[in-house]
């Protein structure tokens, strides 16, 4: 495995990225999520309120004014396990920030030959490899430059995002089964 940075070290693509974000979500769930308060509320069936003012949906909302652009495609199992459903609960407010958020069965994904798993891909140049553990954490990031992988992440986000559904559409589904 190649040598990792801290996910921290690599905050400043978001805010300096010219054109595009986007991030393929592969994971079943992730510790951050449940280890937050919002998640055990939703939980316990709490829906969880929108947060137009967290620094996420502020420089979302920063970067949509100066034309750039985020987006990302989930993969869901069929039925969505917690995690899923809690991050197509809360992806109205990245939704209403400006963010593109599709959403794409496993199955599908697997069909498509998508990676399994997750990174950010900032102005279709820089791949962002994120290595998470076993409990879903990340345990660290990878920077990738190499022109051949990066042509394969654009053409899996080109892929996904084809294939995907808009998660509003997906969660209103998943929702009137819960």
């Amino acid at each position: 495995m190649p040598p990792l940075i801290p996910f921290e070290e690599i905050t400043h693509l978001f805010a300096e990225f010219q054109h595009t974000a986007f991030r393929l979500e592969t994971r079943r769930g992730y510790a951050t999520d449940r280890a937050g308060a919002r998640y055990r509320a939703f939980m316990r069936g709490i829906d969880p309120a929108p947060e137009p003012e967290h620094p996420w949906n502020v420089n979302v909302r920063e970067k949509a004014a100066q034309g750039a652009r985020f987006s990302r495609v989930r993969i869901v199992d069929e039925p969505p396990t917690d995690g899923q459903r809690f991050l197509m609960a809360t992806a109205a407010g990245n939704i209403e920030a400006g963010e593109d958020i599709r959403v794409l069965p496993r199955a599908e994904a697997e069909r498509l030959g998508l990676p399994d798993w997750d990174f950010w891909l900032f102005d279709s140049r820089t791949l962002v490899r994120m290595h998470i553990d076993a409990t879903d954490t990340t345990i660290g990031v990878e920077v990738v430059n190499d022109p051949d992988e990066v042509l394969a992440a654009c053409r899996a986000r080109d892929a996904a995002r084809a294939a995907a559904t808009p998660s509003a559409d997906v969660w209103a589904r998943v929702r009137s089964s819960v």
